[in-house]
């Protein structure tokens, strides 16, 4: 949004010393330390109350803490919209995952998210799904729903050098066809599905390699070796760790499908850059893109079960040659069509500007000639939680 010409900066419930908030590329006003895991932090209504007329829109980055409760309480009266973007964090798979931590957001939920929802301009979803799932978490529910697809970079142009530097630094895979899953090694993702799938996949092609790449916070990783020798793929399964810049993208080009059988992903940008580089995606029906990538043909979704996950493997495999090249295509059409950038910029431009018009007429200051009707915003705010980067 900067290179077209947009003014952002950002608001941060974080101390001003935080290491993430000297490297964020864009300016910030870090506010904090936020007090505990909620980060109450004194300073934040009556800095936003104050700066929020500089702007033309504010955007709060998720939920459950106070940067959107203190959004609410600055902004409710004031003539600037305020837009939230929920983040997956309304999903229905917390309620039964985690029904502890529930109960305590209900004990919350209606004198702070409930209205923070409520009275924001926009309540933002990535995906279609997600949009319909945020219904289901709390039955005092209402918002202003809109959908604008989350989007990325595209992945570096030098394709073959980017996968012949992945396929050196890990020699054992030339020659292996790669089944990658690329992000963090947590129960929710379903890499333990993924073992078992694999395991029946190897049977059928004899050069099947699976690649679990990313970083183990929990400890789960030794389980899922565990698992891997039981179920005899031991040595068909490499653990690289978490990669990123050129190895990340050498990832993706030196492998044959990538895998996400999640049993919750409110979009999953491993998805997006997985089929930026032509990768076509094997997906559960949990992962919040999925009705995009089953419409498109750009992969294959079933359920988040080992049964669905290895039926995604044998209809990938089952594929002829020419089948998985067209589907290769597909893949970087969708990309480009769906979750590129620029269609995101362009997704978002287009939500806040009626607001900004309707702003501006009845009588917002006008910061610049750009503010007119018709014309993009000039300027936006962002609220991040503490610690996101």
């Amino acid at each position: 949004m900067a290179s077209l010409g947009h003014e952002i900066e950002v608001a941060s419930l974080d101390a001003p010393d935080a290491p993430h908030v000297h490297e964020f590329p864009l300016p910030v006003h870090a506010l904090g330390p936020g007090r505990n895991y909620y980060g109450f932090t004194p300073a934040y209504v009556p800095w936003l109350a104050r700066e929020a007329q500089r702007f033309d829109a504010v955007i709060v980055h998720g939920l459950w803490q106070y940067h959107g409760y203190g959004a609410w309480r600055a902004l409710r009266r004031s003539k600037v919209p305020y837009y939230v973007y929920a983040h997956g964090m309304l999903d229905p798979y917390f309620k039964h995952a985690y029904p502890l931590k529930h109960l305590k957001k209900w004990a919350y939920w209606p004198w702070a998210e409930y209205r923070v929802l409520r009275d924001a301009a926009a309540v933002i979803y990535t995906p279609e799904e997600e949009r319909l799932l945020a219904r289901q978490s709390f039955w005092l529910y209402r918002a202003n729903e809109r959908v604008v697809p989350f989007g990325t970079n595209a992945p570096p142009p030098h394709a073959q050098a980017l996968r012949e530097a992945f396929l050196q630094a890990y020699p054992n895979l030339r020659g292996k066809r790669i089944v990658l899953f690329l992000g963090r090694i947590h129960e929710k993702k379903g890499c333990d599905l993924l073992v078992h799938a694999c395991a029946d996949h190897a049977q059928r092609d004899p050069d099947a390699h699976l690649v679990i790449a990313g970083p183990d916070a929990t400890g789960w990783q030794r389980r899922l070796q565990g698992l891997a020798r039981s179920c005899g793929l031991e040595d068909r399964v490499t653990w690289p760790g978490m990669l990123q810049a050129d190895l990340k993208w050498g990832a993706f080009y030196a492998s044959e499908v990538f895998a996400l059988p999640s049993h919750q992903e409110n979009f999953g940008v491993a998805v997006a850059e997985a089929l930026a580089c032509g990768l076509p995606v094997l997906l559960s029906d949990k992962v919040g893109v999925w009705r995009e990538v089953e419409n498109d043909h750009a992969g294959f979704v079933s359920s988040d079960t080992i049964n669905g996950t290895q039926r995604n493997l044998l209809n990938w495999h089952s594929l002829d040659a020419a089948a998985k090249a067209n589907m290769r295509e597909q893949a970087r059409r969708t990309f480009d069509a769906r979750f590129g950038i620029a269609s995101m910029v362009d997704s978002l431009t287009a939500l806040l500007q009626p607001q900004v018009t309707v702003a501006a007429a009845r009588g917002v200051e006008q910061q610049s000639p750009q503010n007119t009707p018709g014309a993009m915003p000039r300027k936006a705010a962002a609220q991040r939680e503490p610690s996101v980067s």
